[in-house]
């Protein structure tokens, strides 16, 4: 079978759902494995996120610059972690035959700190089986890269067995820094998965990495294997990357702390204003037994005491897709959502999935100065929303317990002039 065929069949044995959005060289692998079509690739790396928090595999499959779209979800996560496995599978067009770039998302991987696999003709069903185990094991979205070499030439691997793990998301204890810390100890320990690897394969000059030639195989991209840098030659598909770093050493070196930061060892924790008008949202919202997935911006904070009620955040613009797949709730903000979460809606709406999302319209973009948000009401009025201002407490309640799903429920306020978020001692809790 060539490497459309093989990489479509090693992804449908290992995951349980699967998103793309079409593109060269990729589209195949998206209708052999029946891929569901999303609004756009953020979308579709939110849902798998989504899917990931249920306890489902999933995986995006897009070609090289839809990878693009994904970078602000796909570093969050890193962060933020994961549950079950998630695979992003980029089509790279070295010689862009298709495309209107060429570039290498290797380096792309390398910036959200996460494995990088690119699987050969002999490793195509163990390298994706990997990935995900990767995925799981470091609680981030693992890659796997693949180029027109390898789609259209033959495939000599056979499937293997899939076998679940788990991740996890960050510590809730922890501060920001703290989260940022210990996916960095993961990092660390990914170096020596790679440098222990069995889907690389050593052997005489040259190496080669996905369908460049040479009886030597390195599979794991990123991070690449120490050995890597005892061969004079790699032959890879685009930019010299395996090859600069294991010469060059551009590895990143991070400064360790014996044990990530913690919001008791800070000695504080930050909420909502003093006089937040959406205080009360939150408290009814906690009340009714919902467990949002919280957006950037403001509503971030239902994350944190007094309410711990957020089950996670992937960025801007994320809660709709990720709440999609996983709690059916989500809670953004109107800047977040017109920044990017509306297309994942109308992705949502179109589709009639199950879900309630909130958005607190303040009318301004209140952690970044407060500079004014466009009007939701001019770019939403297909979905149906209800709207209620902030004051009406008991619509808002039966709002919150009665609403469709898919639906749309704007609660009108007004942020309080000259506050900044509360900083509470974390003694005081």
């Amino acid at each position: 079978m060539n490497g459309h065929e093989a990489l479509a069949k090693a992804i449908l044995n290992a995951t349980d759902r699967v998103y793309t959005v079409p593109g060269y060289p990729i589209t195949q692998v998206g209708v052999l494995t029946g891929a569901e079509m999303v609004v756009n690739e953020k979308t579709g790396l939110e849902y798998a996120l989504g899917d990931s928090l249920s306890g489902r595999r999933a995986a995006l499959v897009v070609k090289n610059v839809g990878v693009n779209a994904c970078v602000d979800p796909l570093l969050q996560a890193t962060a933020q972690g994961l549950v079950a496995g998630v695979l992003l599978v980029a089509g790279d067009d070295p010689e862009a035959v298709g495309s209107q770039t060429s570039q290498d998302t290797r380096i792309i991987g390398e910036l959200a700190e996460i494995p990088v696999v690119e699987p050969d003709a002999g490793s195509c069903f163990k390298a994706v089986e990997a990935a995900l185990r990767a995925s799981e094991d470091f609680s981030r979205v693992a890659m796997l890269r693949v180029t027109p070499g390898f789609l259209e030439g033959e495939v000599t691997d056979t499937p293997v067995a899939r076998v679940d793990g788990k991740g996890r998301l960050s510590d809730r204890s922890y501060t920001m820094h703290g989260r940022v810390t210990a996916s960095r100890v993961l990092f660390r320990k990914m170096k020596e998965w790679s440098d222990a690897s069995l889907l690389n394969t050593w052997g005489s000059e040259p190496a080669g990495a996905g369908p460049g030639m040479g009886p030597t195989r390195v599979v794991t991209a990123f991070p690449p294997p120490a050995r890597a840098g005892e061969y004079r030659t790699i032959h890879e598909e685009g930019l010299p990357f395996i090859s600069d770093h294991c010469r060059h050493k551009f590895l990143p070196e991070f400064e360790w702390r014996s044990q990530p930061q913690t919001l008791e060892e800070r000695g504080y924790y930050r909420t909502f204003c003093r006089d937040c008008t959406f205080k009360h949202v939150i408290s009814l919202m906690q009340e009714a037994g919902l467990r949002p997935v919280c957006d950037a911006g403001c509503v971030v904070l239902a994350m944190n005491p007094p309410y711990g009620i957020g089950v996670a955040s992937y960025g801007m613009g994320s809660s709709i897709g990720v709440a999609a797949r996983s709690t059916g709730v989500a809670l953004t903000g109107d800047y977040a959502f017109m920044h990017s979460g509306i297309n994942a809606f109308m992705d949502v709406y179109e589709k009639g999935l199950p879900l309630l999302c909130v958005i607190l319209d303040n009318r301004c973009a209140a952690m970044t100065g407060k500079q004014p948000a466009l009007p939701l009401e001019r770019y939403i009025g297909w979905a149906n929303p209800r709207t209620v201002s902030v004051s009406e407490k008991e619509e808002i309640k039966r709002l919150l317990e009665t609403a469709e799903r898919p639906g749309l429920i704007v609660i009108r306020g007004t942020c309080p002039e000259g506050q900044e978020h509360e900083i509470v001692a974390y003694r005081d809790m």
